[in-house]
């Protein structure tokens, strides 16, 4: 291979394809978790979340390409294997589980916001420890979208409880009707 040479040292750019693999895994992840709960919700909230859940999982889709390049580009290679994504992956599986929709919801938001504080982390080290701005720039990017993609979960699950007594933060809620 030919010598990289983009103002960051080798041991830099290993340390960034590191958090950067890890970021895939869990991007990889979540698109299988987004992907199976699309196939399996059911109820009254069918067609919203199938809809909502094939945006998500086609923008994930996007994220995971990028980040692989972003690897390569740094002169790394990007994990490319199941037992890869999982030994790297900080969100879980939810093997012979099927939950029914509100319970997909809270768990995807759960995955999105672990997405987001790990990503928080990772732009800090690529600034602070790296130096390498640009991933930094890069990572801040995909959280938004994580954020924004956690918020519409959040605001599904919020609009369950606009009907009545909101008991676990003991407010009334306001009747939307």
């Amino acid at each position: 291979m030919r010598k990289i040479n983009i103002g960051l040292s080798e041991e830099a750019r290993n340390g960034v394809c590191d958090l950067l693999n890890h970021d895939l895994a869990d991007a990889y992840l979540l698109l299988i978790k987004t992907k199976k709960y699309h196939w399996d919700v059911v109820g009254p909230q069918f067609r919203s979340l199938h809809e909502l859940w094939e945006e998500h999982y086609q923008a994930l889709t996007e994220t995971i390409d990028s980040l692989a390049e972003r690897i390569r580009a740094l002169g790394g290679y990007p994990i490319g294997t199941a037992s890869g994504f999982l030994k790297y992956a900080t969100i879980q599986e939810h093997q012979d589980d099927v939950p029914g929709a509100n319970e997909m919801v809270a768990r995807l938001a759960d995955d999105h916001e672990q997405v987001i504080r790990n990503l928080r982390e990772h732009v800090d080290a690529c600034d602070e420890k790296y130096n390498d701005q640009g991933t930094a720039d890069f990572l801040t990017g995909l959280m938004e979208g994580h954020e924004e993609m956690a918020w519409m979960l959040r605001s599904f699950i919020e609009g369950e409880s606009l009907k009545g007594d909101n008991s676990t933060t003991g407010k009334q809620a306001v009747s939307v009707n």
